[in-house]
């Protein structure tokens, strides 16, 4: 693996369970307020962008008008949501300390959810220092923009071509290729549906993985394969 730089692991759904959680609470918010969807719908449908993106999204989709103090009801009803039953994805701990290369977190949560779950599930040790939030990007553009990935790419000295990124989802994965990032998918996560690795190979994951006992073989056999050996 000495031939990686960096490598980058997205948060919610990856290293924490928490996908499913925001999903459930973000499902109750849009039936309530006229636009029926399951927390399993909205998952597969919008895993990976914030609220607001999501928002926009079902009002274009829909056309039906939705209140943006759903935003701030929907950060704190997740909040409380995370604070109680967050759980790590099970074989993260191993997994990600077994990483040798380099590593950070990139992520469209808030720096301080991140923080708070990552120390409820014993990962901040692990990642201190190298976590790097959308919201706080010089351009502020979450995924499926490249930038925060290529933000921390330019702040650990890395160069994207040599930078591997495991993510759950086609927004994020869409936003890692367009920095020129290689990316790994995962699939581990309660919020996983039928078809999920499927559409991240057909987003531009090299493979994809569901256990993270899998990481360090892939890692390995990627590392020494590239498209332009």
């Amino acid at each position: 693996m000495n031939k990686l730089d960096l490598v980058i692991f997205d948060c919610d759904g990856v290293l924490v369970d928490s996908e499913i959680l925001a999903a459930r609470v973000e499902a109750q918010l849009l039936t309530e307020a006229g636009f029926e969807i399951s927390a399993e719908e909205l998952a597969e449908t919008y895993a990976g962008l914030t609220f607001k993106d999501i928002l926009l999204s079902v009002e274009q989709r829909a056309g039906i008008p939705l209140q943006a103090s759903l935003i701030d009801k929907a950060e704190e009803l997740i909040d409380r949501r995370l604070k109680q039953d967050v759980r790590a994805i099970d074989g993260v701990h191993e997994a990600v300390a077994q990483v040798a290369t380099p590593r950070c977190i990139c992520s469209n949560s808030r720096a301080d959810r991140i923080e708070f779950m990552l120390e409820k599930t014993r990962l901040l040790p692990l990642f201190a220092g190298r976590i790097f939030s959308a919201l706080d990007t010089p351009s502020g553009k979450t995924k499926p923009a490249p930038d925060v990935f290529l933000h921390a790419a330019k702040t650990l000295g890395a160069d994207p071509a040599r930078t591997f990124v495991i993510e759950d989802s086609v927004h994020g994965i869409n936003g890692a290729t367009a920095a020129g990032m290689r990316v790994i998918g995962f699939t581990g996560a309660s919020h996983s549906y039928p078809g999920h690795a499927d559409a991240l190979t057909e987003a531009g994951a090299e493979t994809v993985i569901r256990r993270w006992a899998e990481l360090k073989s892939v890692l390995a056999a990627l590392s020494e394969w590239s498209e332009n050996a």
